[in-house]
């Protein structure tokens, strides 16, 4: 059996599946849309911004390394075999995506016949189903086809979609947004009487799980502005260097009405420094109220914990 040393193993992981192919398999690569490719034997394989994700079997990841051991059932020792021996026959030409530059465009994901699977899967996570309905009803969520993920959809001031998140609804826990997608624009349900304050959570399922607990205590959900930050806000390494996150930043100029802004981050670690950036960013201007859950990780965990539904979904969060 071969033996390679832990800094070639290293070397093997970190080769991107874009690199890979167009060094070593180039027939195999098909260009589909600005940066973003499909293989020719799998056309629902997509490769975009440093990633990969085989649709119809919701299974993805980063690296080549992967790609062998889930596509194509290579052991471990035999993809790492593969990488390394394409390596030393003939030296990589890096290949990265555009990660930086956003598509004019969004390219929301096909629509599902039916939200049969996305309904049995929020309502699984506690999420009240007429809440459930009412995003369905006015195209904030809707199921993709043909692997049944989740898709949150962001909007402009002008209800052009510019955003869209997809988690699986499956046990892969995939998550991904879709091409040309903007974080200004993230998910987000608007108070139907306009008023001074907005909620700020970090994922969709968050949000709603807010809503659905509001509603358990007789509370009117839809007159509060509800807005995610489509991800883990990262503030900088010196909070002063820090800048407010892009999706908050673009409904504060869009809502000059906002006073005060209620903070629903998780109790974790990476919750409680963003929340204390918010804050110090914030606070000259807005009221800013921190309001973590009393107890669980997040709002959904919360919210599960209420309801008395075991949470299989805690350590891998929608993010």
């Amino acid at each position: 059996m071969a033996y390679y040393p832990p800094e070639v193993i290293q070397r093997a992981k970190k080769m991107d599946l874009l690199t890979y192919l167009k060094n070593y398999e180039p027939d195999e690569l098909v260009h589909f849309s600005r940066d973003t490719y499909v293989t020719r034997t799998h056309d629902s394989l997509k490769i975009s911004n440093g990633m990969w994700y085989w649709f119809s079997q919701s299974i993805g990841g980063k690296s080549a390394l992967e790609y062998l051991i889930k596509v194509r059932d290579y052991t471990f020792l035999q993809a790492v075999e593969t990488i390394v021996g394409s390596v030393v026959a003939a030296p990589p030409k890096i290949y990265k995506s555009i990660t930086k530059r956003t598509p004019d465009r969004l390219m929301l994901p096909k629509k599902a016949p039916n939200n049969d699977r996305v309904k049995s899967y929020l309502i699984g996570r506690g999420i009240d189903e007429d809440i459930i309905q009412e995003c369905i009803d006015n195209d904030l969520i809707y199921q993709q086809f043909p692997n049944n993920n989740v898709v949150f959809v962001g909007y402009d001031q002008n209800k052009i979609a510019r955003y869209a998140m997809f988690r699986g609804t499956n046990e892969s826990n995939f998550k991904g947004e879709a091409n040309g997608s903007h974080k200004a624009f993230s998910f987000q349900l608007e108070a139907i009487e306009k008023n001074d304050r907005v909620h700020l959570f970090e994922s969709a399922i968050d949000l709603l799980s807010y809503a659905t607990l509001m509603k358990l205590n007789d509370q009117e959900w839809y007159n509060e502005s509800l807005l995610s930050l489509a991800g883990v806000y990262k503030p900088a390494e010196n909070i002063e260097d820090s800048k407010v996150p892009l999706a908050l930043n673009y409904y504060l100029n869009q809502h000059p009405n906002i006073k005060k802004i209620y903070l629903h981050l998780d109790n974790d670690k990476a919750g409680r420094e963003s929340t204390e950036a918010i804050k110090y960013l914030l606070s000259s201007g807005y009221e800013i109220i921190d309001n973590p859950t009393p107890v669980g990780k997040d709002v959904n965990d919360f919210l599960c914990l209420k309801l008395g539904i075991k949470n299989k979904n805690t350590k891998e969060r929608e993010r």
